[in-house]
């Protein structure tokens, strides 16, 4: 019996080294080398993808000329949805069924959960980047977005947030001055209507210039909240939020706020330097009562 197991266990053995063997020449075949990780070419990113991504256009101007169209079937120039306040913008294509719906949550939960006001301290402009998206299904979008950040029955708050359309040209005006790149490629059913592009959320200024950028499809309210008081230009900010403006830092590549840690021991070594001088003041200072005694004294002698 002994005997019996051990003779399987060497057929299986040199069945397994046979198979191995014979897969050598079917992977020089498909074009692995002997110094490439087996796998390694699955994992490398295709090359459409090299022309999906973001150049960042800090300062650009927005083509506020630019034709659009939004979930209320209202055409007009880009500069009629910029009002007095910032602008919080996304560019998406409504029938993406993955990484765009994963943008527009992360965004509708991230401004809600700020104490910043829809309407009054900002605005939301979501970009459709495929021209065959029409104002309906940018409306059935809006009303997703404005029951995910919890404004369903916030007029201020639905008053402030837009689903735009356009044709071709306008698209390109508004992703190239954005930086922001995208390339067709085929869906499920072999039709070249699905996008790949970054996840990324943008901020502009009241007057349409870019201001920040970032990246994912989570946004933190504090950076959130930053990323708008600085398109402001700190107008709607108070004591608190300029403390931590200034003890947080933007870091364009990254696309995060990140906490300054030089910043913060130079505010700490300041606050330590007006502590010790306030000590020494208080200790070398003579009592106001000493300093008379001490005057009628000199007066009798």
């Amino acid at each position: 019996m002994k005997i019996t197991r051990t003779r399987r266990r060497a057929r299986e053995s040199i069945s397994v080294l046979l198979a191995s063997l014979a897969t050598v020449p079917m992977l020089h075949a498909q074009g692995y080398a002997a110094d490439k990780p087996l796998g390694a070419a699955a994992q490398q990113t295709p090359a459409y993808l090299a022309h999906a991504g973001i150049s960042q256009r800090l300062g650009q101007p927005l083509p506020l000329s630019a034709v659009f169209t939004d979930e209320t079937g209202r055409t007009g120039p880009l500069r009629g949805w910029f009002k007095s306040q910032p602008v919080v913008m996304a560019e998406v294509y409504y029938g993406c069924a993955m990484l765009c719906p994963q943008v527009q949550h992360g965004l509708a939960t991230g401004l809600a959960s700020t104490t910043l006001t829809p309407g009054k301290d900002y605005q939301v402009l979501i970009f459709s980047i495929d021209p065959m998206d029409k104002p309906e299904a940018a409306l059935e979008e809006k009303k997703t977005f404005l029951r995910e950040a919890g404004w369903s029955n916030n007029p201020g708050a639905a008053d402030a947030v837009h689903f735009l359309t356009s044709d071709q040209s306008s698209i390109d005006a508004i992703t190239e001055a954005t930086g922001f790149h995208y390339v067709r490629v085929p869906g499920p059913d072999g039709k070249m209507d699905q996008f790949a592009h970054s996840s990324v959320i943008m901020f502009a200024t009241p007057q349409g210039v870019l201001s920040k950028y970032l990246s994912g499809i989570d946004y933190p309210p504090r950076d959130l909240r930053m990323a708008l008081l600085e398109a402001e230009d700190r107008r709607i900010s108070n004591p608190v939020d300029l403390l931590i403006l200034y003890c947080c830092s933007y870091s364009p590549a990254a696309g995060r706020y990140s906490v300054s840690v030089l910043r913060i021991l130079g505010l700490a070594g300041l606050v330590t330097l007006f502590i010790v001088a306030g000590m020494i003041f208080l200790l070398t200072r003579r009592p106001k009562a000493l300093i008379e005694a001490e005057a009628r004294k000199a007066q009798q002698v």
